[in-house]
């Protein structure tokens, strides 16, 4: 009885034993088991192409009237009467504004007399000296006092003649800053008069493109107040010197403004065509980040045929920017994918899964062709 007592404890003992050592290595069996990769993260990519590039420049530009003036008398006086009206289109030579010069016509009319009598004296003088009938001191002054006379009534005439300010070229005339019966000091602002036919759009560029600027080169400008409209123009003028501080070039375009719908003062986005370049690499702008160590770009190395590999950032030197590309001379090869969105979002190494941009070139085409780049860098890979 003991001894059957024995064999069952022992019997027992040994089945908890057991049970621990089996939920230990059990447990540890567990632990030491890897966890299920994480899925890639999706991406938006798209391939690095070679080709020839249309290329453009793009900048901000401001729009500068050829000709503006701020309209004002060259003397004082008290206006008399205002022959415009703001807002209207005037001529070259159209009086304006008319200052007070009652007494300046009054002056005027009494040495056109003196004149007139200094002339009829130096008339008679020049039949009487040359036969001796009178002096020639006589006549030397008769030829003085109309010289004289003629003189002090010119400049009186040029004085009335300031009195009436006048359009110096064709042009519509602003705002008016002055009423009848003011007073106006000599300069002091009447209206601006510009003239919209012809504008000028100065723009900058980095010092980098100087050698592709050209006079004559076509630019083309849209601005916000007419979307989808397109200015053209061309460059005329090119700054001989570069921006110390900013080391830009200044560069200056002339276009023709019919119907003045552009007016100075305007920002305009401005497109500077430039002639085509072969072989060069480009990707869509979206897929650059700038900073100030420089730009980098994130690659996914040798993507499989699901679209799914490994990130790696990479520094890269750019150069000309423009319909949504960027130009890439050094730094990345043909062929290979760059995410244009979601950078921001993956770490070195990071596993991601490709979704082709579809809107970077012809859209469908161009995904298609980046699958195929990329199935052969995968077939290469292995």
């Amino acid at each position: 009885m003991k001894s059957s007592q024995l064999i069952l404890a022992g019997t027992a003992m040994a089945v908890v034993f057991g049970g621990l050592f089996l939920w230990r290595n059990g447990r540890e069996a567990v632990a030491n088991e890897a966890p299920p990769p994480s899925p890639p993260m999706s991406v938006t990519a798209s391939v690095v192409r070679a080709g020839t590039a249309p290329s453009s420049l793009d900048a901000i530009g401001t729009l500068v009237a050829v000709r503006q003036v701020m309209l004002a008398p060259e003397v004082a006086g008290r206006i008399t009467a205002i022959h415009f009206t703001p807002g209207s289109q005037v001529s070259q030579g159209q009086a304006l504004v008319q200052l007070y010069d009652d007494p300046e016509r009054a002056q005027l009319s009494s040495l056109q007399a003196k004149a007139a009598f200094a002339k009829n004296q130096l008339a008679r003088s020049q039949t009487l000296a040359p036969v001796g009938a009178e002096p020639r001191s006589t006549f030397d002054q008769h030829q003085f006092d109309y010289q004289s006379a003629s003189a002090d009534a010119r400049q009186v005439e040029a004085v009335i003649r300031q009195k009436l300010v006048r359009a110096p070229f064709a042009g519509e005339i602003g705002i008016r800053q002055v009423n009848l019966g003011q007073y106006l000091n000599a300069g002091d602002a009447i209206a601006t008069l510009t003239d919209l036919d012809t504008l000028y759009a100065n723009f900058t560029l980095p010092q980098k493109y100087l050698g592709q600027l050209r006079a004559g080169q076509a630019v083309h400008l849209t601005a916000d107040a007419y979307p989808g409209r397109d200015f053209v123009g061309k460059v005329t003028t090119i700054e001989p010197r570069v921006g110390d501080a900013t080391r830009n070039v200044t560069v200056q375009a002339t276009l023709e403004n019919t119907g003045h719908p552009l007016r100075p003062g305007m920002y305009a986005h401005v497109t500077l065509n430039l002639p085509p370049r072969p072989d060069v690499l480009t990707v869509p702008d979206t897929a650059v980040q700038s900073s100030q160590d420089g730009d980098t770009v994130a690659v996914v190395d040798k993507p499989n045929t699901q679209g799914v590999g490994t990130v790696a950032f990479r520094k890269v030197r750019t150069g000309i920017a423009g319909g949504g590309r960027v130009e890439v001379l050094d730094g990345l090869r043909a062929g290979e994918v760059v995410l244009t969105a979601g950078q921001v979002r993956v770490a070195p190494g990071a596993r991601v899964k490709i979704a082709y941009d579809r809107h970077d070139g012809d859209g469908g085409d161009a995904g298609r062709e980046a699958g195929r780049i990329a199935t052969g860098n995968a077939g290469t890979a292995q």
